[in-house]
Formats: C-alpha cells, structure tokens, sequence
C-alpha cells in the first residue's frame, strides 16, 4: 500500500505480474529452477519504475501528516489548480508525473508560504453549523 494515497491494489497486481513475467524470463520458458537471486531482476525492475511514487507519497505523508498545521497546508495546496492536475494525472498513470520545472518551483514556493503562515498564526475559530 502506497503511503499517501492508501493506494495498493494495482501495485499489488502490477507486481505479481512483473515477478510472473521475470519467473518465466529466468526460468527459460520453465526449464530451468529459478533462485531467489532471480527475483533480483524482478525487485529492480519494480523499484526503478515505482520506486519514486513511493518515495514521493512517503514525503508527502512525512511533511503534511505531522500535526493539524501542516495538514491546514496540505488543504490549502490542493486548492491549486496545478496541484489537482498532477494529483489526477499520477493516479491515472501510477507513476509521479509533474513535468513542468516551473509549476514545481511556483508550488514549492506556495509550499513553504503555507507551512509558514499556518505554523506561525493562531488557527481560524471553528466555523458553526447553522
């Protein structure tokens, strides 16, 4: 289960299925055993492609998921256009998409503006029901 997102089923599945396929590869179509140094293969191949989403989602959960300040910013982030669309486009493709250095840099910006302004002031009253 990926941290973050809670997502697990499709990298459960992807990797039953790259460890299927690197099985077969090593075993030479069944003839040969296979050792656990053959999935090696299978366990770097799976990291090099899936190996930064995870390393992205854990940061993620280690800056925004630390206290209710952090987690105001983290609300307040995903009110930015540029963040909903590299959320939606890393779900739909399963790896860390973003690809524009200069949303990147404008967002670490707003990143760091928010952390600040919501470790630094007192927290908004709770708004009541009416």
């Amino acid at each position: 289960v990926t941290k973050c997102s809670g997502e697990g089923i499709y990298f459960a599945a992807k990797s039953g299925r790259m460890c299927a396929e690197s099985i077969v590869e090593r075993s030479a179509a069944g003839t040969r055993m296979v050792n656990d140094r053959d999935l090696y293969d299978y366990i770097n191949k799976f990291d090099a492609k899936y190996g930064p989403t995870y390393f992205v989602l854990d940061a993620l959960q280690k800056l925004f998921y630390t206290s209710d300040a952090a987690r105001e910013s983290f609300v307040d982030l995903c009110e930015e256009r540029y963040v909903q669309q590299v959320t939606f486009d890393s779900y739909l493709y399963k790896t860390v998409q973003g690809n524009n250095p200069v949303g990147d840099v404008q967002l670490l910006g707003k990143t760091l503006s928010s952390l600040w302004k919501n470790n630094t002031s007192k927290p908004e009253p709770m708004r009541e029901l009416a």
